[in-house]
């Protein structure tokens, strides 16, 4: 889930130049208490986007545990008698098996088959849905769809607003706040929680590819107790303030909304094909188009690359040309230096022909062209032995 950042608000003679057009979250002031120097807009929302060295952000992600505000991942609510097959209708994997107390990492399309968003859903009750979104207008989009579906639903964004505590410390660190109980939540899924009276939805998701739990905060004005009631509760377990990690999210091969994927983009160009069902007799937006798409093939596909040449200094902020033979043939979508793996890594969108692993390539770097290899992805804990453990 979670999503291309745009670009930065930064630190200006010790001051932030914030605007009252664009949300705070109820996590905001504590993270500028905690340090957080950039922010960046998401969903119409700032958020935190670095607290110093994102290398180091990285290896307290991995080694320890990191804090994120994370309350831009706005819900979908959808509730009402027909709110089951309304949302099966927005999304092409199939829904009809999961149980109140799940999560699903779900896409939505539409009537081309283009990705519009790729949330985490939750069933709170049989007739009770959260998509906590990535960086995309699904509100809007639902509450248009309902107008014509002839479904008797109500849609909504409700006062909610999610943290990420991630990391292999972040068990520890709930089982301080919560209790050895905590333990039994399974991989995606969530129950109801109260922190001494806080209202929550605990998850065991997160955007980092490690170990990690969501916590889902029900009272806006309970958020900055909240954040430091978890810092206090994670400080003799290494918790430090973060930003969600590009380079272990690059590592782990997940997507950025609007970089990796968009509206022009498919399930099948992604290798996405496990969450698309074309043979489920519910119906749902795109389900032709898909079946079309399915037949006919797909033009393109996303690879991984491993880039030569010295460390990346940061994450790209361009879409660079990767060219075979001198011909343009793709595009980096998503790139960044991995300092565990030694290596440039990335993710891109290559002409089906030339998504072959083992294929050498050159990427049109800013400094020049440097040579490239396609190569299998995600680059690190493929099977996801880590957040599942």
């Amino acid at each position: 889930m979670q999503r291309n950042m745009g670009a930065l608000v930064m630190m200006r003679s010790g001051e932030f130049g914030f605007g009252t057009q664009i949300r705070k979250s109820p996590y905001f002031e504590a993270t500028v208490r905690w340090g957080a120097r950039q922010f960046s807009v998401y969903n119409h929302m700032y958020i935190p986007r670095d607290f110093g060295d994102p290398e180091q952000n990285f290896w307290n992600l991995v080694q320890a545990a990191i804090l994120c505000d994370v309350a831009v991942e706005r819900q979908v609510e959808i509730t009402g008698p027909d709110a089951a097959a309304f949302t099966q209708l927005l999304t092409p994997r199939d829904l009809s098996k999961v149980s109140v107390g799940q999560c699903k990492y779900v896409l939505i399309t539409n009537a081309d088959g283009g990705i519009l968003n790729d949330p985490v859903l939750l069933r709170l009750g049989d007739d009770h849905f959260w998509l906590s979104l990535s960086d995309s207008d699904i509100l809007l989009w639902a509450q248009g769809v309902a107008v014509h579906s002839g479904m008797d639903v109500t849609i909504r964004e409700p006062d909610v607003s999610p943290l990420q505590l991630q990391g292999p410390a972040s068990g520890d660190i709930m089982k301080a706040l919560f209790g050895e109980a905590i333990l039994d939540l399974r991989y995606y899924w969530h129950r109801e929680a109260d922190l001494t009276g806080i209202p929550l939805i605990v998850s065991r998701t997160g955007w980092s590819s490690e170990l990690g739990y969501e916590l889902y905060l029900r009272d806006g004005s309970r958020g900055d107790e909240l954040w430091e009631r978890i810092m206090a509760a994670g400080a003799p377990f290494g918790l430090k303030p973060g930003h969600t990690s590009t380079i272990r999210r690059i590592e782990g091969g997940m997507l950025s909304y609007h970089a990796d994927a968009d509206i022009c983009t498919n399930p099948f160009e992604l290798g996405l094909e496990r969450l698309v069902d074309l043979d489920m007799e519910a119906d749902f937006i795109g389900k032709q188009a898909l079946r079309r798409i399915r037949a006919e093939g797909v033009r393109r596909k996303q690879v991984g690359l491993r880039i030569d040449g010295p460390p990346l200094a940061g994450p790209n902020t361009a879409f660079w040309p990767v060219r075979r033979d001198g011909e343009a043939v793709g595009k980096v979508t998503s790139a960044v230096h991995s300092p565990r793996l030694e290596q440039n890594i990335a993710l891109a969108m290559v002409a089906a022909d030339h998504a072959e692993i083992g294929l050498a390539v050159e990427v049109a770097m800013p400094s020049g062209p440097v040579p490239a290899q396609i190569v299998e992805k995600p680059f690190f804990d493929p099977r996801k032995s880590l957040a599942a453990s």
